[in-house]
């Protein structure tokens, strides 16, 4: 965890959504969500919720929102934005204890503790929480970053580093285990990598139902440009309705940068 609060101490994750590829991560994750959250007003759960990119859209859709993270500097930001007064409650804490009573939320959304959580008891414990906190028949959305994903972003920008990149990516698709241990800047942080099965897996031991893999950048993590192909109406609608098409192929989930895993606790 020290690697891990040092990697964002530096205080890149509020604007990671909005060059880049994280474009496309943050349309298409909201594209997947809107068809899945509830009608508002609902509760929802922003379990590793960082400067509250995606609790803030959810404010503007009429839902109320607990906020929840890990990392102080980011719960300082969200303490200090404007745009999230309207949080129901803003609190620096542990996806696997969260201090929420059970059934309070109609959903939850897990964005980012299943890749900081290397051990698997870990992760179990905060999807378990997640659905603790759900009411039943409720939602649980969890992101996750897939093995195949250091292969596809080292093909991406190129094999420069190959000597200190090769062992990493080779790391994280046969073990899950992405380790940065230079802390060379480009690379991750320590991180936990899926396999589409195991995440799938996982959320169905957490007594989810109807459990559902999206894919959410898809083939776009191979764009040169995404912030062009977004930018432009013309290129945006042409690419989101060409991932919403492959979101939930098997044959392509693996290559996409994240993947939304989803499911509903008991009661549907």
């Amino acid at each position: 965890m020290d690697e891990i609060t040092a990697y964002y101490h530096r205080d890149r994750e509020h604007d990671r959504l909005t060059r880049g590829l994280g474009l496309i991560e943050f349309a298409r994750t909201l594209d997947v969500l809107e068809r899945l959250l509830p009608s508002a007003p609902a509760t929802v759960l922003d379990i590793g919720g960082g400067t509250g990119v995606y609790a803030r859209e959810c404010l503007r859709r009429g839902h109320r929102v607990h906020l929840l993270d890990a990392m102080p500097v980011h719960i300082e930001r969200v303490r200090a934005d404007p745009s999230l007064a309207a949080l129901a409650s803003v609190t620096l804490g542990d996806a696997r204890a969260l201090p929420y009573p059970d059934d309070l939320a109609d959903a939850a959304l897990v964005m980012g503790p299943l890749y900081h959580l290397p051990d698997a008891h870990d992760r179990a414990a905060a999807l378990a929480e997640a659905a603790r906190t759900v009411r039943p028949g409720g939602l649980v959305a969890a992101t996750a970053i897939p093995r195949a994903g250091a292969i596809c972003g080292d093909f991406k920008h190129g094999l420069d580093e190959e000597d200190y990149s090769r062992a990493i990516r080779e790391r994280a698709y046969t073990t899950g285990s992405y380790l940065n241990p230079e802390d060379r800047p480009g690379f991750f942080t320590t991180a936990y990598f899926h396999h589409p099965a195991e995440l799938e897996a996982e959320l169905r031991a957490a007594g989810l139902r109807n459990v559902t893999l999206y894919a959410l950048e898809g083939p776009a993590n191979l764009l040169a440009d995404p912030a062009l192909e977004i930018s432009d109406p013309v290129r945006r609608s042409g690419l989101m309705t060409a991932l919403r098409l492959v979101e939930r192929d098997p044959a392509l989930i693996g290559i996409s940068a994240h993947i939304l895993g989803v499911g509903w606790t008991e009661g549907r």
